[in-house]
């Protein structure tokens, strides 16, 4: 009893430790808490993430980041970006462009479908 109850937490504490390793840290949108949880950023680098950006806006690409960021270098910046830290938003997909209907199964989409008016449609009635 005592070792399915070990083994269930270690599973378990896996697969949080699993859960946070691979969430994404935008550093245009981040806190310094949340780019804190990225490994190899302390206090004082994400003070001066925070602060460049706040200042100059923010950063277009990986080159704009370790170029702005004092003690960034590229080598740095990619490491970052292994451990999970991203540059920008997610790039937009066509199925977000206007007109464009959403794919099949999206929940949630923002995407208005089109509805046109047709006189030879008729209203579906269901019977229970």
């Amino acid at each position: 009893m005592f070792k399915q109850a070990r083994s269930t937490i270690a599973a378990f504490a896996l697969a949080l430790s699993i859960g946070t390793a691979f969430a994404a840290v935008d550093v245009n949108t981040a806190s310094s808490d949340a780019l804190r949880g990225v490994k190899g950023i302390g206090p004082a680098k994400a003070k001066a993430i925070l602060d460049e950006r706040q200042a100059h806006g923010p950063f277009k690409d990986a080159n704009d980041l370790s170029t702005r960021v004092k003690g960034l270098g590229g080598k740095t910046v990619q490491r970052l970006e292994a451990e999970g830290l991203t540059i920008g938003a997610a790039p937009k997909t066509a199925a977000a462009a206007p007109g464009n209907a959403a794919p099949p199964g999206a929940a949630n989409s923002a995407v208005a479908t089109p509805v046109s008016a047709s006189t030879s449609a008729k209203p579906v009635v269901v019977k229970k």
